[in-house]
């Protein structure tokens, strides 16, 4: 992955030095091992803190709308934009989030003419939890990434685990690693090996096919350890609401507690806010402290997008979203029940 970061430091300084962006949003080294944090370079000599590896989890369209922003000159919010092209912005993009970006620019939070991106082509996660997982309580000191395994370092030991025994839970069952949406097209190392570890909705049909009963027993055993933290809301690319349903006090939608029933409504309303729009990037779980699988949610709202309208977020700008368009023949037996009634009846 080394090679693959000096490539991706010398399009973004490209980019930069021949003023073709103002900003490069990518990733930086983290502070301890299997950690990197969102980067914006903004200067030709802010690339050489970029790095590129299998622990950039973030989603980092989650802050292509801010820093978009940014760059615009100050004014007034009932102020019309400036005549003439405005400062663009260089982003990395694997395959779900450049889904996302187009979700951004469907519902006008972005303008693609003002966006550089930078494509990654089967670019595949790992979960630092399965690592630690593997490892026990040992220390981990430093990891070393080789194309197909990553080598954990720590006092008197080391251990070589294969990438396909820790990837996330998302990309375990992705079906699309590859951008849908770039203007630069990068091939990660291994990428023309990618393909989907485990069926798409496995972890979903194994859920449907227990009880009610048993599914609210699931759910209510999941999200009990949740604090209310809001981490899964605030690292999705997709809540750029201005006010948050849970932040809202007139109505007030949901408790500010800890309550089991407020946080099962939150858990609910969050999932259903994504029909039609989560790309399963699993943002979400990899912001959570708690190690909740949330994303288990959106990814039945997700299998129930694709069954019953036949769309998937993100995957052509020409095609909204499905809960965003309407269209006669749509199904809706699953949310209403039509009774005819005869002229006689009463």
């Amino acid at each position: 992955m080394k090679a693959f970061s000096e490539r991706i430091k010398e399009e973004a300084k490209r980019l930069l030095e021949q003023k073709e962006v103002e900003a490069f949003i990518g990733f930086s080294k983290g502070s301890l091992p299997m950690t990197t944090r969102p980067f914006v370079a903004r200067t030709p000599e802010d690339t050489e803190k970029l790095v590129f590896n299998s622990f950039c989890v973030m989603n980092l369209a989650r802050y292509l709308p801010e820093v978009l922003k940014s760059l615009e000159p100050q004014r007034k919010p009932q102020d019309p934009l400036p005549k003439g092209p405005l400062p663009k912005v260089g982003i990395l993009a694997t395959g779900c989030w450049s889904r996302n970006i187009v979700v951004q620019i469907q519902e006008n939070q972005i303008d693609r003419d003002r966006v550089v991106i930078v494509g990654i082509k089967g670019a595949g996660m790992i979960d630092k939890r399965k690592v630690f997982a593997h490892v026990g309580e040992k220390e981990i000191s430093a990891v070393e990434e080789k194309e197909d395994k990553i080598i954990v370092k720590g006092p008197e030991y080391e251990v070589k685990i294969a990438k396909e025994d820790v990837l996330r839970d998302n990309c375990q069952v992705c079906v699309h690693f590859d951008p849908v949406i770039y203007d630069i097209l990068l091939e990660a190392p291994g990428a023309h090996e990618r393909e989907p570890k485990i069926e798409r909705f496995k972890q979903i049909e194994e859920i449907e096919a227990l009880s009610i009963n048993e599914r609210w027993a699931w759910f209510t055993k999941e999200i009990e350890n949740c604090i209310r933290c809001y981490a899964c809301r605030n690292a999705c690319p997709l809540c750029y609401c201005p006010t948050c349903f849970v932040d809202d006090s007139r109505p007030q939608w949901v408790g500010k507690s800890i309550d089991p029933t407020d946080t099962q409504i939150f858990h609910i309303l969050r999932a259903f806010h994504m029909a039609g729009r989560c790309t399963d990037c699993g943002a979400c779980e990899s912001a959570c402290p708690m190690g909740i699988k949330m994303r288990l949610l959106t990814k039945k709202i997700e299998k129930d997008c694709l069954n019953f309208f036949d769309t998937e977020a993100g995957l052509s700008i020409d095609v909204m979203p499905a809960l965003s368009t309407y269209k006669p023949d749509d199904p809706q037996d699953f949310f209403i029940t039509e009774k005819l009634f005869s002229k006689d009846s009463k």
